[in-house]
């Protein structure tokens, strides 16, 4: 890295100061990501508020960090899914899921009832997350939903990835060596740029995206990334940083799959993660309203529905491998209230928002990030109880 991480910079979680807190640090908290970065530290459970929601959850009490990507940050907020253990290192229960369950200690009693499933929105300066389902006044269209590929992340499949100017000639991205192929695409706001593949994915491929792209690269061109049977355009504003001069285009690293999806798609759509069957995750996708307006601080507001209009029984929708699954018409949501929970949007390529632990409450800005599914906050060693420093 080039600078170290600075733990000044960022406020630290007193476990003393609240009555509530627990500790488990037979469990531990270690993480270890691509770009060498790792959290360390054990596993604590206290009350937990987001929004207008709140339980006795667990979060990672983290007391070690070497990257400077959290300099001035206070951690990180994962609302993605449950993953497999690994290595005997069992990470908290995602936090959507911990204010969701029925038996969670100490639970408010309009958090029982939240559905498992929450959206994203995002404009070039502004974001916010809505809880319980989607707000319509923040679309332009309909949802379109498209299963998930797995069940340990949002992973959308993607049939062709196209590149060129509007109205014009386009290039095909994806040659698959196959007819009907598709790769996975994360949905993730925790990456702030296209990833593409810059090999041919295990014979996947008859070209390399990265390579054709970095061939046809061009001012005013836009993609179009086809998931569900539907093109979806990302326009040359969005993927390519006019303040820097830089593209916000990225080859994948070795041994990726496929595509990420990052907050250049998010800038453009409102994406909604339905997690309520936990193992068949559903994603939806629709244009933004770009005049609707994100919130700037907590509200809980009233959306004005009875009830979401069913999801289309007559449209097909592409599945991996080109299956196609047809929603039944029983496929739909109460949806009377919404959370809406601001996000600090910083330029567009990273979110931030306020989450409060303990009893008395603090209060701490970490990284909302949809591809992770880590809650945790850093805190002293010395702010911990004597027994278990």
């Amino acid at each position: 890295f080039d600078e170290p991480y600075r733990p000044q910079d960022s406020r630290h979680f007193n476990a003393v100061a609240s009555q509530t807190f627990s500790a488990d640090v037979a469990r531990k908290f270690d993480l270890s990501y691509a770009d060498g970065t790792e959290l360390s530290g054990f596993q604590g459970s206290d009350v937990v508020e987001l929004g207008d929601f709140h339980a006795h959850a667990p979060f990672g009490v983290i007391t070690d960090c070497n990257s400077p990507d959290f300099n001035g940050v206070d951690g990180i907020l994962g609302f993605g899914l449950p993953k497999p253990q690994y290595f005997g290192n069992a990470l908290p229960e995602p936090i959507l899921f911990a204010l969701t369950d029925k038996n969670s200690e100490g639970a408010s009693a309009n958090t029982r009832n939240l559905p498992r499933k929450f959206s994203f929105f995002s404009t070039d300066t502004e974001a916010e997350v809505q809880l319980g389902g989607y707000d319509p006044r923040s679309v332009t269209g309909p949802m379109q939903y498209v299963n998930s590929i797995t069940h340990s992340d949002f992973s959308v499949p993607v049939t062709s990835l196209t590149f060129g100017k509007p109205g014009g000639a386009k290039t095909e991205l994806l040659q698959f060596t196959s007819h009907g192929g598709s790769l996975p695409g994360v949905m993730d706001s925790g990456t702030s740029c296209l990833v593409i593949p810059a090999d041919h994915v295990g014979g996947q491929l008859k070209n390399v995206p990265w390579d054709d792209f970095v061939d046809q690269w061009a001012e005013g061109k836009s993609f179009w990334i086809t998931i569900g049977g539907t093109a979806r355009e990302i326009p040359f504003k969005q993927w390519y940083l006019a303040d820097s001069e830089q593209t916000c285009v990225q080859p994948s690293p070795d041994g990726m799959q496929g595509l990420l999806v990052g907050d250049v798609f998010f800038r453009e759509y409102m994406v909604e993660f339905d997690m309520r069957n936990q193992n068949a995750p559903i994603i939806g996708i629709a244009p933004l309203n770009k005049h609707y307006a994100p919130i700037r601080t907590k509200q809980f507001d009233f959306a004005g529905l009875k009830e979401e209009p069913a999801y289309p029984t007559h449209t097909k929708l592409l599945l991996t491998k080109g299956h196609a699954k047809m929603y039944p018409k029983e496929h739909f949501t109460m949806l009377a209230e919404i959370d809406r929970i601001p996000v600090v949007n910083q330029a567009g390529t990273q979110y931030f928002m306020d989450v409060k632990i303990g009893t008395p409450a603090q209060t701490f800005t970490v990284i909302f990030d949809t591809g992770s599914n880590v809650f945790g906050v850093f805190t002293y060693k010395n702010q911990l109880p004597a027994a278990i420093r």
